[in-house]
């Protein structure tokens, strides 16, 4: 009755960020390949998909990119009230 919540930590590094972005592209433009080389064989369904990824992938980045902007911001920021002490 008295014990506590465990806490869990979740880490993410840059770097594990971007691998595993660049990784979720690269099998996308290996899905986009295989429906261009087999168009015959292309269902409607497969494309849907494909389309669909796509975005995820899009917004991805677009979340990776006010990332980098709100990181920039908090720097400039800092950098900017150094100056000002």
């Amino acid at each position: 009755m008295g014990s506590t919540p465990e806490t869990t930590k979740a880490t993410l590094s840059f770097a594990t960020l971007i691998k595993n972005y660049q990784t979720l592209q690269s099998s996308l433009v290996s899905q986009v390949r295989v429906l261009a080389t087999n168009m015959s064989q292309a269902t409607p369904g497969s494309f849907i998909l494909v389309q669909f990824q796509m975005s995820q992938v899009t917004q991805i980045g677009e979340s990776i990119s006010n990332l980098i902007g709100q990181v920039n911001s908090v720097i400039n920021n800092a950098v900017r009230n150094q100056k000002s002490q």
